[in-house]
């Protein structure tokens, strides 16, 4: 019975990869029909290539299942970085080095959430990323629940000497996840002894969700931490209810002196203007649970893969397409910092960052932050991307590495994919890669491929 569940999903998968490889052979036979004597684009090529193989998918998932998550200071994501140089300079990439960078070291230690009162259950829970720890014996104390930060400024007097639950629902990533990076210092404002978050994701199988919380000057520190959705809840009925809650939370955490890294830097080589600069990128670092598949994985992945195919296929543009892989993106952007510092002096003739940070699902757009004459030559130049199912480029941010370098007037661009799923798995043990789909991230990656060379490729500068 296995061995014939194992086979449909080999044929599945392998169905998927062909309807992709079918579709784009399709468009490029009907455009030689149409005219015998038509050359097939390098958009077109760069598409095939990206689309008839689960290359990319299967390098990913050797990274993710050998290392496992790759926390920013962890030897995880050190042998991690070793391994991938040694891949990249196998592909023929030029110039394959790591830079240096020192990153934030927080470990989490063990933890744990007991509800005492009205019942005992133990409450699946992460420590929020530099998060404090409790005594050992822990934190035993009642527990105050509010909906979100006005409940609580409006019930302050309350809180004092009590464990504060944040029970806000999910909205949108941007608006909820104030409660997760916040939540600390304003329980502690109202004398709270420690926080609780509700994890920041829409779908819950009783799933906690980690991510990196602050502290603010002047404001006692207390430890954070989220438990899951249903929990959650379910002390939100309690209190309405007027029951007494009691949580003993323990956790070990802490932070550690600052810790090497590196930033993976690898090359195409332009053949005209080489010291002119078009950065694909995505970060390496994840949480410490999970794998960090989705985050970052497909991205980082796709970025590599772009160079790859265009190594692959002999291709090299007028400019040079830089690979970064960023590190500590998700503790601190250190790595995008070290770079921005580093290569400051060069920045003037960095055409465009890219960098993907949603997902490695279905391709959905770009978005562009960068001067309108320059975003009226990335339209003119993306018609390649509607055989990815995609629309134009827009007016937009970056992503949070690329950001960086907006300071220095280096335009940006991100790739979005459809993030319908994302959140569920996000910053959780289950961003794992049986998330991902192998076709989907071909297209990412021949989005990334398409975008690059135009850039890169082009004729013309594109305006700052």
């Amino acid at each position: 019975m296995l061995s014939k569940i194992f086979l449909k999903m080999s044929l599945t998968r392998r169905w998927f990869l062909a309807c992709g490889s079918m579709l784009v052979a399709g468009a490029i036979a009907a455009a030689a029909q149409n005219d015998p004597a038509a050359v097939v684009s390098p958009a077109d090529r760069l598409i095939a290539a990206a689309t008839n193989t689960d290359f990319a998918y299967r390098r990913l998932a050797k990274l993710c299942d050998t290392f496992g998550p790759r926390q920013a200071g962890s030897s995880n994501l050190e042998a991690a970085l070793d391994w991938i140089v040694k891949e990249m300079k196998k592909d023929g990439l030029d110039n394959v080095h790591g830079e240096e960078v020192l990153v934030p070291h927080w470990v989490r230690g063990a933890e744990s959430a007991e509800m005492l009162e009205p019942r005992r259950v133990a409450l699946p829970m992460l420590g929020l990323g530099n998060s404090i720890g409790t005594p050992a014996a822990g934190i035993t104390a009642e527990v105050l629940v509010v909906t979100n930060f006005a409940e609580l400024q409006k019930r302050a007097s309350e809180a004092a000497g009590k464990i504060v639950l944040i029970n806000q629902p999910f909205e949108t990533y941007g608006r909820t996840v104030r409660i997760r990076r916040d939540g600390a210092i304003e329980a502690a404002k109202a004398g709270a002894v420690a926080s609780l978050i509700r994890s920041v994701t829409p779908v819950s199988l009783r799933s906690p969700h980690t991510g990196a919380m602050l502290y603010s000057n002047g404001v006692p520190k207390i430890p954070h931490a989220a438990i899951t959705v249903e929990d959650a809840e379910m002390m939100q009925r309690m209190q309405e209810r007027g029951e007494k809650i009691v949580v003993r939370l323990q956790m070990s955490a802490a932070t550690l002196p600052d810790a090497p890294s590196r930033n993976i830097v690898a090359e195409v080589t332009g053949r005209e203007r080489p010291d002119e600069i078009i950065i694909v990128s995505g970060h390496i670092d994840s949480w410490d649970v999970g794998q960090g598949a989705e985050d970052d994985g497909g991205g980082m992945i796709s970025a590599w893969e772009a160079a790859r195919l265009m190594k692959q296929l002999g291709m090299q543009p007028r400019r040079t397409v830089r690979v970064v892989l960023w590190t500590d993106e998700e503790n601190g952007g250190s790595g995008a910092k070290g770079y921005e510092k580093r290569h400051k002096e060069e920045l003037a003739k960095h055409i465009l960052a890219m960098e993907s940070d949603s997902g490695a699902c279905q391709p959905r757009n770009f978005t562009f932050a960068g001067s309108d004459k320059a975003l009226a030559h990335l339209k003119e130049w993306t018609g390649a991307l509607a055989q990815l199912g995609m629309s134009s480029v827009s007016k937009g941010g970056g992503d949070a590495d690329v950001n960086e370098l907006i300071q220095d007037g280096v335009p940006v661009m991100s790739l979005h994919c459809d993030s319908t799923n994302y959140f569920w798995y996000h910053h959780s043990a289950a961003d794992t890669m049986d998330k991902l789909n192998p076709r989907q991230l071909g297209l990412c990656s021949a989005a990334f491929a398409v975008m690059a060379w135009q850039v890169a490729d082009a004729p013309v500068d594109l305006p700052r």
